[in-house]
């Protein structure tokens, strides 16, 4: 074990504040992994919730691991240091059970890395009673853990608030009755909402589409999702505070959920339905944060939906700290808001339009028209913000020609209206190509193939590089390509990612897949028929299958769905009859 990283980890740890440490033996350790740096990691509120909450447990002690940056990574590859904890700079090995917290599909191949330099055998059929039991849980392994299934024992589906205890008190049940690993996995998968990927066996035809996933007589044919129905009772927040974090806030979420229906959204289908905090129980965690002295980051799928934003941000301001938020609606945003934001030193005002003609935001039922753009700059200006960003897609469903021109002519007309309200600053485009995931109404849809996407690259900036003031970003269509892979990826995906992650990761994924016999197109380019089996078909997110076609349907329609409202049914996930754990 190298001296110099082992060190490095131990004054990273003494620089935090409300991080746990307890001495070795009595208590089970479980190690809270993110697949990427600490600096990105520690801006993680999913990762700080589960952190406290397994250490408020009287059997658990849980540390944390993290990916080491670019200067640090050389070093443990060339000294064959495993991963250490940042709590005591115990090797990840000599854990009881590593849980992965996911959030993006480009850190599994970060996954596979850190358990290859910490000598835990990547898949889960090779490893052992004697190693540690491997679960994943986040974003990604609650909408598609195929692509992880054969190298993860367990999956954690739905959020851990919820699974993460009951979790728990299986796996001491289990150590009680003495059982064995085989015995303990198909105990845990009795627990609702986890999923155990060993008790599956897919099936595939001739043509290599899946046709079944058969289970084992004691497991569940479905795995529903499980989550927090009174957030209150689960507050979230910033547990551990560094200095050295990517968004350098104090993180309190004030919703979870969203309830607006926009079409390419994974996230407001599999985190449904729309749940907000009590402002008395944010404005607690609030005054929690006045020692730290630090800017207030609200955390939630649309800050502005927030119904009692105002008087937060007027609850925020009052006592004396800044804030800022994840992310605003163009058609719920406020003055106060904007103006609260301003206050607190934002420079630029991000708005998500996502498409720039009125028929896209009609496909994919974003909800916002172009007055709602121009009448937040209006506000913008008035704060004297002269900076304004834009989210824009390219790629999306039933896409034309024209809706690419309407991108170019958005951005101008904005750019225009923006110095006549004296906003001197720049506009920014980040565009970034659709990619289609479980559980939305495009996850039948083909994925726009790089020809396609170079082109739309190439018009858009060529059309605004002699635009003053008006700066493109474009996400590489190539990472986005093994997004789309990773995102709709069955298990045989595990044998390529294991051996692209010991070479050049995500660049070496379609090589790796196509010497395995798979086609990068199959996960790609295809369109998948209505009727197909997916490969997530086994989860159970609350809302039918055929709810989501019907929702396609209304896409190339061009059909408005309405928001979520109480009393609805219509999804079914606040069905009165829907079996599944809430608290």
């Amino acid at each position: 074990m190298d001296h110099r990283l082992k060190s490095s980890l131990q004054d990273r740890f003494a620089q935090e504040r409300g991080s746990y440490r307890y001495p070795a033996g009595g208590r089970t350790r479980f190690a809270l992994v993110y697949p990427n740096t600490y600096f990105v990691g520690m801006s993680n509120l999913g990762l700080h919730i589960i952190y406290d909450l397994l250490n408020k447990r009287v059997d658990t002690a849980c540390e944390r691991f993290f990916l080491p940056d670019r200067t640090e990574l050389p070093r443990y590859e060339r000294t064959q240091t495993p991963m250490m904890s940042v709590e005591t700079q115990t090797p990840l090995a000599d854990f009881a059970l590593i849980g992965f917290a996911v959030s993006f599909e480009m850190d599994y191949f970060n996954i596979i890395k850190m358990l290859e330099l910490s000598h835990v055998r990547p898949l889960a059929a090779e490893r052992t009673g004697r190693d540690p039991l491997v679960i994943t849980g986040g974003p990604c392994a609650t909408f598609n853990p195929e692509p992880l299934a054969e190298i993860a024992d367990a999956f954690v589906i739905g959020e851990g608030e919820v699974i993460m205890p009951a979790l728990m008190d299986a796996y001491h049940e289990g150590l009680r009755q003495g059982l064995d690993r085989t015995a303990l996995l198909h105990h845990l998968a009795l627990v609702p909402g986890v999923y155990v990927p060993a008790l599956y066996t897919p099936v595939y035809d001739a043509d290599g589409r899946l046709t079944a996933l058969r289970s084992t007589d004691d497991a569940p044919s479905k795995i529903a999702r499980q989550w927090v129905e009174n957030l209150d009772a689960y507050p979230a927040h910033t547990v551990v505070v560094t200095e050295d974090t990517e968004f350098n806030f104090y993180l309190i979420e004030t919703a979870r959920g969203c309830g607006r229906h926009c079409r390419f959204c994974m996230a407001g289908y599999c985190f449904r339905r729309p749940r907000n905090r009590s402002l008395a129980v944010i404005e607690e965690q609030v005054r929690a944060a006045l020692p730290y002295g630090k800017k207030i980051g609200l955390m939630g799928a649309a800050i502005s939906d927030y119904p009692e934003i105002d008087a937060l941000c007027r609850s925020i301001l009052g006592e004396g700290l800044s804030m800022s938020v994840a992310s605003f609606r163009a058609d719920s945003v406020t003055q106060e808001l904007v103006e609260s934001l301003a206050a607190s030193g934002l420079k630029t005002l991000t708005l998500a339009p996502e498409a720039g003609s009125a028929r896209m935001r009609a496909v994919i039922n974003k909800g916002i028209e172009e007055h709602h753009l121009f009448t937040a700059i209006d506000l913008g200006a008035a704060a004297h913000i002269p900076n304004f960003k834009l989210y824009i897609m390219v790629g999306l469903p039933f896409e034309e020609d024209d809706d690419i021109a309407s991108i170019i002519d958005l951005a101008e007309r904005l750019r225009r209206y923006m110095d006549e309200r004296g906003c001197r600053g720049t506009l920014t485009l980040s565009i970034n190509p659709f990619v289609p995931k479980p559980f939305t109404p495009f996850q039948w849809m083909p994925m726009a193939d790089k020809k396609r996407l170079d082109a739309v690259m190439k018009r858009i900036t060529q059309a605004l590089r002699r635009q003053k003031k008006i700066v493109v970003h474009f996400e590489s269509p190539k990472e986005a390509l093994v997004q789309a892979i990773l995102a709709r990826g069955d298990r045989r995906l595990a044998a390529p990612l294991i051996r692209a992650s010991e070479g050049r990761g995500a660049k070496d994924l379609v090589p790796e897949m196509q010497e395995a016999g798979l086609s990068p197109d199959d996960y790609l380019t295809r369109s998948w028929t209505a009727d197909e089996l997916l490969p997530w078909e086994h989860l159970d997110m609350g809302f039918t299958k055929g709810y989501l076609r019907q929702e396609y349907v209304r896409a190339e329609a061009l059909k408005a769905t309405p928001s979520c409202f109480d009393g609805c049914t219509r999804c079914g996930v606040c069905a009165p009859d829907k079996e599944r754990t809430i608290v």
